[in-house]
């Protein structure tokens, strides 16, 4: 407005062509003549003279045309034009999705109340007894895996420890050569069936578990805690027979050049089969077994306090979504997917992908920010990158990299990694990683609901084409391929993979079963 204002006056024929700065100093001269000659006088009268000044100050600063001030005086592109100077902030329209956001759930509340009333009952329960006893036996048997696991890496380590003594005593003989040809095959042997022996005690851990949880737990969400603890452990137990497996080759077989992590060096193989080291890998938040791991100076209480916190709020904010909201859903969603009707049951899926995605996004809060942090933070883990900024994906496949890291750097160190090293194409690799992963997620979801009917499976497998498609879009020069990436994964993700998966296994435990409170239910056919 400065700069407007000294345009205008500069201009004017009744302004003679003097700044405003230079007029400021004239009369500044002149006030500090003035004042020095009338040093003597009194204060009312400098006071008059301060007045005065401002006075005339004032005319000079007021332009005497004030309508012609060059408002549009250089090019200047739109806020949100693409050739603007800086990129806006959008916080005020973040602002009002999430005001939107609460409000129209908010409504959704009140209309659930309004049509059901109360659901939520803490002294219900729909499970039997035996669910309870067959889920804390097998709960607490599956752990006996992993330590069956350190019991035949015991034996491996004492024949390592044997053929190392006698390649030394031979050396020392002079007769390495003729040694090493003598103890290659009966090593040979021992590693085939140290491998077959974990791969029968593998293999047992998930058969048991499976078996019970299909035929004898018929709760699934009991069912689902088994599951999903078995397969937790059968991966650690492989991720602890392949890592040993690789260390005591290389004890015997020193590489030339790729040496082991530096880290490594402070507990070296055979010195970390151990109780002690297996039991801080069982409860360690990784899937993915080294003999050290980073560790941090102490345990910060107040820390572990919050983090328990969050998980028992997300808990309880989890079941009453699911019993308040999600059930109702599901239960009226029947007829219209019994009909197939493809309009009721898109406008289905639209309604449920509100309520699955809040409780998806606060079950990912509770475990891999609360509870893994909460393991971390008593076993003083370091490593606590458990996920990246998966929300911004711009492609399916940087999202299933990064929401979940421990399961991801399990496939990448155990199954991609060794496949591309045996000479499996990339692209083929991938496909398999998917395919393994497709098992799992139908075991994790199949077995307890007692529904295999490879939803699961096919979702996992349909990944694939999904990740050709939004890599391709994602190369999209600008910001327009990586915006459309992301949608397409959210959308994906939001309205077509969850809630579909969702309705699809109630309505198939619906039709087998009735419902989940009926007497019925446990009756076997």
């Amino acid at each position: 407005m400065g700069t407007l204002i000294d345009t205008a006056i500069t201009t004017s024929n009744d302004v003679p062509n003097t700044s405003i700065e230079e007029k400021y100093a004239q009369h500044a001269e002149s006030a500090a003549q003035n004042g020095s000659t009338q040093n003597g006088s009194t204060q009312k009268r400098s006071t008059q003279n301060g007045s005065a000044l401002n006075g005339s100050l004032r005319e000079i600063e007021e332009p005497k045309y004030r309508h012609v001030f060059a408002v549009h005086a250089k090019s200047r592109p739109s806020m949100l034009s693409k050739d603007a100077e800086k990129t806006p902030s959008f916080l005020g329209f973040r602002n009002l999705m999430v005001l939107v956001l609460v409000v129209s759930n908010l409504r959704l509340m009140i209309e659930n109340f309004k049509k059901y009333g109360v659901l939520i009952c803490i002294r219900c329960h729909d499970y039997r007894r035996e669910d309870i006893i067959y889920g804390a036996i097998l709960y607490f048997s599956v752990p006996c895996h992993l330590f069956a696991a350190y019991i035949i890496e015991l034996a491996a380590a004492q024949s390592a420890k044997g053929a190392i003594a006698r390649m030394k005593k031979a050396s020392d003989q002079g007769q390495v050569s003729s040694s090493n040809e003598l103890e290659r095959a009966p090593l040979k042997t021992a590693w085939a069936l140290i491998a077959l022996a974990h791969g029968v005690n593998a293999t047992l851990n998930l058969i048991i578990a499976t078996t019970v949880v299909y035929y004898y737990i018929h709760h699934p969400g009991i069912g689902t805690l088994c599951e999903l603890h078995a397969v937790i452990v059968w991966l650690k137990t492989c991720s602890y027979a392949f890592t040993n497996r690789d260390l005591r080759h290389a004890l015997l077989s020193p590489p030339r050049f790729a040496p082991l992590p530096s880290i490594y060096s402070s507990c070296p193989y055979p010195r970390n089969i151990t109780l002690r080291n297996l039991t801080y890998f069982w409860w360690a938040p990784t899937l993915v077994y080294q003999p050290v791991y980073p560790r941090t100076d102490n345990i910060r209480w107040s820390f572990v306090l919050k983090r328990a916190l969050e998980v028992v709020i997300l808990s309880i904010a989890i079941w009453i979504a699911s019993a308040q909201y999600a059930a109702p859903l599901l239960l009226n969603s029947l007829d219209s997917f019994s009909t197939l009707n493809p309009l009721a049951i898109l406008e289905r899926l639209m309604k449920l992908s509100t309520i699955s995605v809040f409780c998806w996004l606060a079950g990912f809060f509770a475990l891999f920010q609360s509870f893994l942090n909460i393991l971390a933070e008593l076993l003083r883990f370091a490593d606590r990158e458990f996920y990246d900024d998966w929300w911004n994906s711009t492609s399916v496949r940087r999202y299933w990299t990064t929401w979940n890291k421990p399961v991801s750097h399990f496939m990448r160190r155990h199954i991609y990694s060794p496949l591309v090293s045996r000479g499996v194409p990339p692209s083929l690799a991938q496909i398999l990683v998917f395919v393994f992963s497709g098992v799992l997620h139908e075991l994790l979801v199949g077995v307890p609901t007692h529904n295999v009917i490879g939803v699961a499976f096919a979702g996992m497998v349909l990944q694939i084409p999904l990740i050709a498609l939004t890599d391709g879009i994602s190369k999209i020069r600008g910001m327009g391929g990586k915006v459309a990436g992301n949608v397409v994964f959210w959308v994906s993700f939001c309205l077509v993979g969850q809630p579909l998966a969702a309705l699809l296994y109630f309505w198939a435990w619906t039709a087998k079963y009735g419902s989940v409170s009926k007497p019925y239910l446990w009756t076997r056919r």
